[in-house]
This record gives C-alpha cells, sequence and structure tokens, in this order.
C-alpha cells in the first residue's frame, strides 16, 4: 500500500470486541477493545522525531490518564509487527508522552500505529491511529538512497493563526507533499507572546478568521498557557497530517519563550503580563517545549538539553545548535574579548560542535542554527541609547567583537581542522535568502568561505529584508522579503527549504520555495575532498 494512502486510512478497529493485530510481543499487551465505551482520544495526533538509522521518537497525547501501545512493521500491512509498550500519559506531563523506538533497521520505511489503554479500565483501548517515517542508512553503509529534507521556522506568529477559511497551516501540507525523509523545525515553535484574535482586518478590507482557544487569547504566562499555544498549532490539520508522515526535528529560539528573551529581558513596563520573573516564564517554557517536542531527551546531567548531534547517514551529519539557552544578556554587543557576557552559544557547546564536525565522516554537516550569522537583528535600545543586539552581529563592520568573536573561533577551528563540507540553515527573520560568506571579502577572514540558507516563516507575518554585517564578507546572493512588514500569509510570502543530497555525486542542492511548492532559487554545491 502506497504510504500516503496507508496515512489516510483511519486504521480503526471495529466491531464490539475485537482482538488487537497479532504482533511479535515486545511485553505483554492488552488483547481486546470494547467500542461501546467512552474511549481514551488523540486530539492533537502523532508525532516522529530526532530519526537515526535504528531509532526515531513517537509522540502522542492523551485525553486521560492512559498508557501508550505501538505497533510497528517494515510493510503497510503490519505483516510481522512489533508490539511494544510505552509510558503512561499522566496529568504531569499534559497527558504527553514519548518512546524511543529503537532497534529498528537502517535505512528502512516504518509504519506504526499508536494505541492508548485507559488506565481506568484497562480493557478500553483508543482507535489505532496510524503514522510513517523514513529512517536513514547506517554510517559507513554501502547502500546509500538519494537524501531529502526539508526546513523552515516561526509558527503562527504576530497573531496569524489557523485560518479554516483559507485552508489552515497549509505550508505544512506543501512541505508533506515534497516526501522529506525529515522537516527540520528551526525554532518559534509557538508565539508565547503573541496573542491570536478571532479577527484581523487584511489591507483589502476583508478578514482574517483565526480559530482561537483561551490559553493563545492572551500571552502565554501559566504552564497550561504554555502548553496550550503547542496543543493550538496541533489542531490544525496540516500540522498533523505533516507530523504523522514526516520526521521532525526540532529546535527553539525565543517565541517559545518571549520575544528576545535573555538576561536582559525586562517586562517590568509590559502591561499585558502579570507575571514579570523571567526565569519563571523560561522554566514554565522549557516544561511545555520538552513535553510537545518529538525530540530525545538527553540524560539527567543536562536533561532540558536542546543540542545534539543527529547522524543521518554517510552522506550528512546533522549538527543541531542552541542559540538561546547558553547566551549572555543581550546588549550592545560591542565586548572586546570572549567572556561570558559575550557569549552566544558558549564554550561548552562551541566544543561539543567542533569535536562532533572533526569526527564526522558524513559528506556534508549541517549545522542548524536557529538564528543566522551576518545578519542584523536588533533588541531595542539600551538605557544609554545604544542599540542592543539579538543575534551575533553587532552592526559593525569591522574586526570581532562581542558575540562575533565567538562566532569567529568557531569559524577558524573548522578551518585548522580542514573540516569540509559545512552548511548553515537557520530561519527567525521570516523571509528567505541564500547567503555566501566570502573570506575575501570578510574584515574578519581566518575562516573557508561557506553557505547559509535561511527560510520561514510557517504561518506568520513575513518581515524583512535585515541589513547586513561585513565581519564576516557575507553576500547576499538571493533574498525574497515582503514590501510592508507583517504581511499576512494571504500575501503567499511564507516560505522554507528543500534540500536534496544525491547519493551518487553526493552534491547537494538547496532550494528556496514558497507556499505553494515552487522554486524560487536553487543552488548545487559540489563537495570538497578532504
Amino acid at each position: 500500500m502506497d504510504r500516503r494512502k496507508f496515512l489516510n486510512t483511519t486504521a480503526l478497529l471495529g466491531g464490539t470486541a475485537v482482538a488487537l493485530p497479532r504482533a511479535g510481543f515486545a511485553q505483554t499487551a492488552p488483547a481486546v477493545i470494547t467500542r461501546d465505551a467512552m474511549r481514551p482520544s488523540m486530539a492533537h495526533g502523532i508525532q516522529s522525531g530526532d530519526p537515526t538509522a535504528s531509532s526515531a521518537i513517537i509522540w502522542t497525547r492523551s485525553d486521560r490518564p492512559a498508557r501508550l501501545w505501538l505497533d510497528w512493521s517494515t510493510t503497510s500491512s503490519f505483516a510481522n509487527a512489533t508490539r511494544v509498550r510505552g509510558p503512561y500519559l499522566m496529568e504531569d506531563t499534559d497527558f504527553t508522552g514519548r518512546m524511543d523506538l529503537t532497534g529498528l533497521p537502517a535505512g528502512q520505511e516504518i509504519f506504526y500505529r499508536v494505541v492508548l489503554q485507559d488506565l481506568h479500565n484497562e480493557r478500553v483501548l483508543s482507535e489505532a491511529m496510524p503514522g510513517h517515517l523514513r529512517l536513514p542508512a547506517a554510517a559507513g553503509s554501502k547502500s546509500v538512497r538519494n537524501v531529502r529534507f526539508a526546513w523552515s521556522g516561526d509558527t503562527a506568529g504576530q497573531g496569524w493563526g489557523i485560518n479554516e477559511a483559507w485552508g489552515g497551516m497549509k505550508i505544512y501540507e506543501a512541505i508533506r507533499k515534497v516526501s522529506p525523509d525529515f522537516f527540520l523545525h528551526s525554532g518559534d515553535t509557538i508565539y508565547a507572546d503573541g496573542p491570536i484574535s478571532a479577527e484581523v482586518k487584511l489591507p483589502d478590507g476583508t478578514m482574517w478568521n483565526n480559530v482561537v482557544t483561551e490559553e493563545v487569547s492572551k500571552v502565554a504566562e501559566t504552564l497550561n498557557e504554555f502548553r496550550g499555544r503547542y496543543r493550538y498549532n496541533l489542531m490544525d490539520a496540516n500540522v498533523r497530517r505533516m507530523a504523522a508522515d514526516v520526521p521532525q526535528i526540532w529546535q527553539w529560539d525565543d517565541h517559545e519563550v518571549a520575544n528576545n528573551w535573555s538576561d536582559s529581558k525586562d517586562l517590568s513596563a509590559d502591561k499585558r503580563y502579570a507575571e514579570k520573573n523571567i526565569p519563571l516564564l523560561v522554566a514554565r517554557a522549557t516544561k511545555s517545549f520538552l513535553e510537545y517536542a518529538p525530540l530525545r531527551r538527553t540524560a539527567d546531567v543536562e536533561s532540558e538539553r536542546v543540542y545534539r548531534h543527529l547522524p543521518q547517514g554517510p552522506l550528512l551529519d546533522m549538527f543541531v545548535v542552541d542559540m538561546r539557552s547558553y547566551r549572555g544578556a543581550n546588549s550592545d554587543n560591542l565586548q572586546s574579548a570572549e567572556t561570558s557576557e559575550s557569549a552566544f552559544m558558549g564554550r561548552p557547546q562551541i566544543a561539543w560542535l567542533l569535536d562532533g564536525l572533526k569526527r564526522s565522516k558524513s559528506t556534508w554537516k549541517v549545522i542548524a542554527a536557529d538564528m543566522p550569522i551576518g545578519l542584523q537583528v536588533g533588541d531595542g535600545k539600551n538605557p544609554d541609547g545604544s542599540a542592543r543586539w539579538e543575534a551575533s552581529a553587532n552592526g559593525e563592520d569591522g574586526a570581532p567583537k562581542g558575540r562575533e568573536i565567538e562566532i569567529a573561533r568557531l569559524l577558524r577551528e573548522i578551518k585548522r581542522a580542514g573540516i569540509q563540507n559545512v552548511v548553515w540553515l537557520t530561519a527567525d527573520v521570516h523571509y528567505t535568502a541564500a547567503h555566501y560568506f566570502d573570506p575575501n571579502k570578510a574584515k574578519f577572514s581566518d575562516f573557508s568561505p561557506f553557505w547559509e540558507f535561511v527560510s520561514g516563516p510557517l504561518n506568520a507575518g513575513s518581515f524583512g529584508p535585515n541589513k547586513t554585517d561585513g565581519t564576516f564578507g557575507m553576500q547576499v546572493v538571493y533574498q525574497k522579503a515582503p514590501q510592508e512588514q507583517n504581511t499576512a500569509p494571504t500575501a503567499g510570502l511564507q516560505f522554507f527549504g528543500q534540500v536534496d543530497i544525491d547519493a551518487k555525486s553526493k552534491a547537494m542542492t538547496v532550494t528556496l520555495k514558497d507556499l505553494t511548492g515552487a522554486s524560487l532559487y536553487s543552488k548545487t554545491l559540489v563537495p570538497h575532498k578532504a
């Protein structure tokens, strides 16, 4: 059966009392479902994430206390399926839960279905919900296929929510239709600081009509309000359909908490917030993000760590970085030395990234960043009237200062280690662009040239283009942005990127695409040999 037909079926278990399909049992499982009882439901769908050659995260949310059960197979008929017992889904996680499905066959398509067991009556099971994912080849594999993935960021921002009359968040369906091996969400997975109202008047006088819930009608302050933002996005049919069909790799940025949050964030004058305590808001936001993101969590040594390495076979290594959690306070970004005040990713993360890049045997090394390197992203003014900066660029084209010092050290060490074929992907700025970093045109030139590609938003306001910073010789090769800031999704200026790596030539082709999936710009990169 074609995987799309498989996912479009309901995979319901019929009859009054029906035995579950035969499966190879990893654990003892319940055997009967009672249809005339009120059953658990998964209104927010299922997700898979953080795929590797032999594993993937499977996520869902129940409407009540329940246990997660899962069958998986390499065929849509579920012949010789394996059944695995998952975790309890309880109130302390907003009834969300995940399992790390391990021991999977490398490079295979995996069909799975999730069932919930009601903890009030263990004979009562939910309807089965089907999902699909495609695993990468194992490292060193001689049998390698083409790789395709997509990326974008910035979901439901600036008050642009689910407009069902317009088709909902339909860019997610455009992404699903290109059949990527995985989707990289480059941050701003929610807009906790952006209230969504029922109506927004468009420039032509018509109305944009949002689905609205209590939790999204104001800025998120309580744990339930942060959780409600994720529940809201999963109300969209396009989001749920893609999540069931395509594994995701999530990272975060600022809007999961509040706009441009750092240690210098001050909400004292923001009347929308009754809770002014940034560390408390960060704690609630972090808990909700980790509950809803389909990511593989690290050990208790740093259980909330977001940066991670996800090998994708001989052609690709994914390095997901975190430019938010370890930064110093947003400032004028003009420090003359690398200190805790100028930190962006921080020394431990930079050391981890360099070590991973040096160890990588894959042809391409993609650094998935939540912010661009050379674009000026401001954060208002400091008390003395000087510009305060949100990203690494500081508006000065000279030698590296502030957060640029950390970036300069990273780029220099990549060059000195002879690491080839590093590409940066990001979102954040709500338009799409291709940037080439040329040491021959840079104030700091001790690095190898590289490309950075930008894409977004996903059903949010369109902005840009941003001013550039010349410290690292960034050249704007292509960009598409609105003429008016915060342009509505109806203008079509919603973007995602598609990456294709050819198994034979090992060339990487990056294509920037719009809301409809139409190609706007394409660049083919030929790999350099070490």
